[in-house]
């Protein structure tokens, strides 16, 4: 099941060890949606596919104790640790609950906003998400999305276009190739449109993507996290010559402190008409 590839043990341990990189590198990527979604206080908020929990924190923060952030996601592991990030920062106007995307446990027009970082690449149905997302909205309100580009930029190209390149043999799995599904233009806000909202704007950003921290570290994140390669990366794993090919690449980008990289991420809005 979907919620128990997930919450694999490699996802999370990486996730656990790394968590303060992950969240140094991912901050602008956050920053972006919460701006697309514009949230002002009073506002109801649904974060889906929160993960362990952004960008529906930062949307607490910035509603400064009024309205309300649901947070939710197939697995559960990460909600526990969304959960206990809100607690540590006393934050008491979010909450967490367990749902799939495709059929939200929530009333027709319930929020003022639905945002979604980095998770609409793995919708199973997406025009049945996205109507799910459509139905949860009251009418004005507005859904923002954050998908990747292109394959073809830094942050794979270091990683799974150097694995390539080292064993032309090792293929990509299907579902990789779902995470660049938006890498053409106008590709989400067409199926933004298609689901029925209006107001749809699309713009391809490049966002910072830098890790704090070495090359051999960075490898290791993203052979934790990046959940969709695992098979591939299984294939190659105790290769040597992928290995040092692969910090080799990381290594050009490498300032002594940081591994720097910008990130083409692909970011929509639309309304609820």
């Amino acid at each position: 099941m979907a919620e128990q590839i997930w919450d694999s043990f490699a996802r999370l341990n990486a996730g656990e060890r790394f968590r303060a990189q992950s969240a140094e590198m991912g901050a602008a990527v956050t920053e972006a949606v919460v701006e697309a979604a514009a949230v002002r206080p009073g506002m109801s908020v649904l974060d889906v596919a929160c993960g362990s929990g952004e960008p529906s924190i930062s949307m607490a923060e910035l509603l400064k104790g009024t309205g309300q952030v649901v947070g939710l996601d197939m697995a559960e592991t990460p909600l526990a640790v969304a959960r206990a990030r809100a607690a540590k920062r006393g934050l008491e106007n979010v909450e967490y609950v367990r749902g799939d995307v495709h059929a939200l446990p929530f009333g027709d027009a319930s929020f003022d906003r639905v945002t979604s970082r980095l998770g609409v690449m793995f919708f199973s149905d997406l025009p049945k998400a996205l109507g799910e997302m459509r139905r949860v909205l009251k009418p004005g309100g507005r859904v923002a999305l954050l998908a990747w580009g292109r394959m073809e930029q830094p942050y794979f190209d270091m990683t799974i276009g150097t694995v390539q390149r080292v064993r032309p043999t090792v293929w990509i799995p299907t579902e990789a190739r779902a995470m660049f599904q938006f890498g053409v233009p106008g590709t989400l806000g067409a199926a933004l449109g298609v689901a029925g909202f209006g107001a749809v704007d699309e713009q391809v950003q490049r966002i910072p993507w830098d890790w704090h921290g070495t090359p051999e570290e960075m490898w290791d994140y993203f052979r934790g996290v990046t959940v969709p390669f695992h098979p591939m990366l299984h294939e190659v794993e105790g290769d040597g010559e992928v290995e040092q090919a692969v910090l080799g690449a990381l290594g050009t980008r490498f300032d002594g402190e940081w591994v720097r990289c910008e990130a083409e991420m692909v970011v929509a809005t639309a309304e609820r008409m």
